[in-house]
């Protein structure tokens, strides 16, 4: 047995089992029922974001060690179930080896463009900075675009680039924007995508669409979260 099978047999071994109607899939859109609701995970507000401030994407080594050590809101979009821990977590251990394509180049591109519309009608500044949830220093994200309003609401922005054109707002970028309120303490976030064909937007202008925080999804996406944390402090196999 090899140590990459030892790990997955471990992995299986030390998380309990429970049903999930969720599939893995990046793009899976059905609904999560819960069978009561929750409470917040706060009796109080959080504490201020900027005071929770981890390091630039412009320290491009520095973003990465961050990220490398805890789980990004780009891990907990595939976090739908118990399966999904496990592959987070050997990615983890491993890394991904995935550098990107021409979609996530596209993307790259295309999003500074995409924040500079963001900010001239809403308002909401583009951001590079990552930040670490309150009380929990492993628990982290990077938010697209943030606006502190007058009345200390925070509202973030997160931009995306597709191929496809969306009816709804897929499930996987739903829990990424969950988590990156859950880690801010924010409210709001304006969900903005660009659609294109062959690498040439189809519109004059993106289209966007609000996206309420859901305490029950956010509990949910801690709890995976934290077995994954748990996973990887464990000691690699000899």
């Amino acid at each position: 047995m090899t140590g990459a099978d030892t790990v997955l047999r471990r992995l299986r071994q030390s998380i309990q089992r429970a049903p999930s109607s969720d599939s893995d899939g990046l793009g899976d859109n059905r609904q999560v029922t819960f069978v009561q609701p929750m409470l917040s995970l706060w009796d109080e507000p959080a504490p201020d974001h900027r005071d929770r401030l981890v390091a630039r994407s412009t320290d491009r080594v520095a973003w990465l060690r961050a990220r490398s050590r805890g789980i990004t809101a780009t891990d907990a979009a595939r976090l739908s179930g118990i399966r999904s821990v496990q592959a987070v977590a050997m990615e983890k251990f491993h890394g991904s080896g995935f550098g990107g394509n021409a979609y996530t180049d596209h993307g790259r591109a295309r999003e500074p463009e995409i924040a500079r519309w963001v900010h001239g009608q809403f308002g909401i500044a583009p951001s590079d900075a990552l930040f670490h949830a309150a009380g929990q220093k492993q628990h982290l994200a990077t938010p697209d675009g943030l606006l502190l309003s007058a009345t200390g609401m925070l509202v973030l922005a997160e931009i995306k680039t597709t191929k496809s054109a969306w009816q709804s707002i897929p499930r996987s970028y739903l829990r990424q924007v969950w988590w990156q309120q859950y880690v801010l303490g924010a409210e709001r976030t304006l969900v903005v995508w660009e659609q294109h064909d062959n690498f040439v937007p189809i519109d004059a202008e993106p289209q966007c669409r609000w996206v309420d925080r859901d305490e029950n999804e956010i509990h949910a996406l801690v709890g995976l979260a934290d077995q994954v944390l748990s996973l990887m402090r464990r000691p690699l196999p000899g």
